[in-house]
Order: C-alpha cells, then structure tokens, then sequence
C-alpha cells in the first residue's frame, strides 16, 4: 500500500474502512457502522466473510481453520484467544469452520486440522498445520517477519 493510509476490514459489518497508518493499530471505530475495528475477540468468517477480510485488508490475518468435533482444535482455542491479544493492532486473528465454510476450506486445500494460514493482501504466505500453544503461536508468527504495510 503506498501513502499513509491503509484498509483495513471491519470485523462487524465487513466494510473497508480507510484508515491512517499511523493509527492501524490503536484501530479507532468503523466509519459505517461505528463498532471498534479491533474487538477483543476473535473474528469469526464465513465463506461470504473470508474474501474481503483476507484480501482487503493491509494488516496481515491469521486464520485458523477448525472443526468442532476436532480434539486439537478444542484445545488450540484457548491459546489462539491469548495469542491475538499479544498481536492486537498487528494481525488480525481469525476462525474459520470447516463444517460450515466448505468453500474457503476447499479453495485452500484443508486436509488436516487445525490449520493456521497467514494471508497478507488476499495470498497465503505462511502455513503451519498442528495444535500450537500461545508461545508456539508468537514464535511462528515472530518468525514471518510481521509488519504493516
């Protein structure tokens, strides 16, 4: 993105809200529909949702596909939760259901879960398949060299 403004998606009503650089991450309230654009729980997507947040925002998202009969998932949940906290206002975290969202999950090829993929600018640039911990999380996501653009 170039100047000093970027998008990024609201987790509520999913409009693309401009916003300056320097104030991505203290987020501010949606220009629509004036909830804050950095809520203190996970997003959850859906197959109508997964698009516009993985390809129109400038902050990176963390998705975690999931199921709810999956054991690792379950556990993992907590740990995601804790996690985005540690990256509020940097990544935006979130869940998608592969029972219910078998669209994104196909188009991305799930074969195991849980699956963590980071998008930036609608493209996969990380893939990390297994239960994780929050520190597992951090160090992974430290590792993908984060930053807004």
């Amino acid at each position: 993105m170039t100047g000093d403004i970027q998008h990024l998606v609201c987790p509520h009503c999913h409009k693309v809200n401009r916003v300056p650089a320097d104030k991505v991450a203290s987020g501010g309230n949606c220009g629509a529909c004036k909830r804050p654009l950095w809520p203190d729980q996970v997003l959850e997507l859906t197959d109508q949702s997964f698009a516009i947040h993985t390809g129109r925002s400038d902050v990176p998202v963390l998705v975690d596909f999931w199921a709810s009969w999956c054991g690792p998932c379950k556990m993992m949940a907590p740990q995601f939760e804790q996690a985005a906290k540690d990256w509020r206002g940097k990544v935006r975290f979130a869940k998608l259901n592969t029972e219910q969202s078998t669209g994104a999950a196909g188009q991305f090829g799930i074969r195991s879960i849980p699956t963590l993929i980071l998008f930036r600018n609608g493209r996969e640039v990380s893939r990390q398949s297994g239960a994780m911990n929050q520190a597992q999380i951090n160090q992974w996501l430290q590792a993908q060299d984060i930053s807004i653009r």
